[in-house]
């Protein structure tokens, strides 16, 4: 293999591993510690994907999406702890054991619009998050071919909208499937180039799972 496939393969090999460990964010505890190391590789393999099929388009977009991602979560990490901190001085909450009774406060009513602000700003940095991450998608599935990034993003963009209700999660989860399944599918575009010559010249393409052509 040349040097040019080899830097094709460790890149959408990085984004792969990237997307893999975004999956296991869900997992307790540690699940965010996989996420921020998913989110690291899935960049640094966008960014030489980005180089490969040079488009700094893709790259940039990521960065961004990564960048509205973040604003969201910080957002509504922010409005939890806001409208805990109402409930608190509403009533004798001690973050240790239930409450037992309630007197609105104007801490409680501050706690309460912190929360609604803090949620609506997640819920719009969100969708510019998938909306960002989206272009990224239906740009690589341009590039490279392959139709599981266009799923992907659809799935993404239209998971970040329903993100109000359960099936929004579902959508966002399978699209991260749908991501991993398509950076592991790609082929080089020495190997699409030489797949589009076989078809040109009468020959049945090989499978996918076949060896790439070596390029001098």
């Amino acid at each position: 293999m040349n040097v040019i496939n080899g830097s094709f393969e460790h890149s959408k090999t990085l984004a792969g591993v990237g997307a893999i460990l975004l999956l296991f964010g869900l997992v307790p505890y540690a699940g965010w510690v996989l996420a921020i190391i998913g989110v690291v590789l899935l960049v640094i393999g966008v960014k030489e994907l980005s180089s490969y099929y040079q488009d700094e388009r893709v790259y940039q977009n990521t960065l961004a999406g990564v960048k509205f991602y973040v604003v969201a979560v910080v957002a509504a990490a922010a409005a939890i702890v806001a409208i805990m901190i109402g409930i608190a001085s509403a009533t004798d909450w001690k973050f240790t054991n239930f409450p037992t009774s309630f007197v609105p406060t104007v801490g409680f009513g501050i706690g309460v619009a912190a929360l609604l602000a803090g949620l609506v700003i997640a819920f719009v940095f969100y969708i510019l998050a998938a909306s960002h991450l989206k272009r990224v998608f239906d740009s690589l599935a341009q590039k490279s071919g392959e139709a599981s990034f266009a799923t992907a993003g659809t799935l993404l963009w239209l998971g970040a909208i329903l993100t109000i209700v359960l099936v929004g999660l579902v959508l966002i989860f399978v699209a991260w499937i749908f991501a991993t399944v398509g950076f592991f599918s790609m082929k080089s575009r020495q190997y699409q180039q030489f797949m589009q010559q076989q078809t040109d010249h009468g020959y049945t393409p090989s499978s996918p799972s076949s060896p790439q052509p070596s390029v001098q």
